[in-house]
């Protein structure tokens, strides 16, 4: 085996992925994982503290491209646009590796540590979200409350995205799901007055 190895995170994170959905998760080693790849642990070890980081190693990166879109967003944008943007930026990412994205998560819908550790990542990300908007001047509670609903609307639009086999894009999904919010907000508006 020569001492580099072209591509080799994603020789790792799709051979990790195959053998999770043949196996189960729980079911396999490193060793499997770096046998399929063609690579040796060092390698897989250089990459991912653990088996599990396979699935959220992209987590930063999201998180970067979320508080990156939320800071590019125009001045005059209200904190719901300025998520609305990042997450439209997200779903580009998760539709350019459907195929991955369907995988992974197929893996964490069947492992309860790995939907807890997807719900600790989420909420990372709304509060990177938050401290976002915080810096757009952004008050509080505002802040935390538009943070906390762009993931609702993450969490639903994406659910339906998955179940639906992809067959729709992600972002009109998630442009429904916000316009629902709204519509909700309008109509609480309404009845308080």
């Amino acid at each position: 085996m020569g001492r580099w190895e072209p591509n080799a995170r994603g020789r790792l994170e799709q051979a990790a992925l195959e053998l999770y959905v043949e196996r189960g998760y729980e079911q396999t080693p490193v060793a499997e994982i770096t046998k399929r790849a063609g690579l040796t642990e060092r390698t897989f070890f250089r990459h991912f503290a653990d088996k599990r980081e396979v699935l959220f190693a992209g987590s930063g990166r999201l998180e970067e491209l979320c508080v990156g879109a939320v800071a590019a967003a125009p001045p005059t944008a209200s904190p719901m646009e300025a998520v609305a943007a990042a997450l439209d930026a997200a779903a580009g990412a998760f539709e350019e590796r459907g195929d991955l994205v369907g995988l992974r998560q197929g893996v964490i819908d069947a492992n309860a540590e790995l939907r807890e550790r997807e719900l600790i990542k989420l909420a990372s990300l709304s509060g990177a979200l938050a401290d976002a908007l915080r810096g757009r001047g952004v008050a509080e509670p505002a802040a935390e409350l538009t943070a906390e609903s762009a993931i609702a609307v993450l969490k639903v639009a994406f659910r339906r995205w998955i179940d639906g086999g992809r067959e729709r894009p992600l972002r009109p999904l998630l442009a429904e799901c916000f316009d629902v919010l709204r519509t909700l907000s309008a109509r609480g508006s309404a009845s308080a007055g």
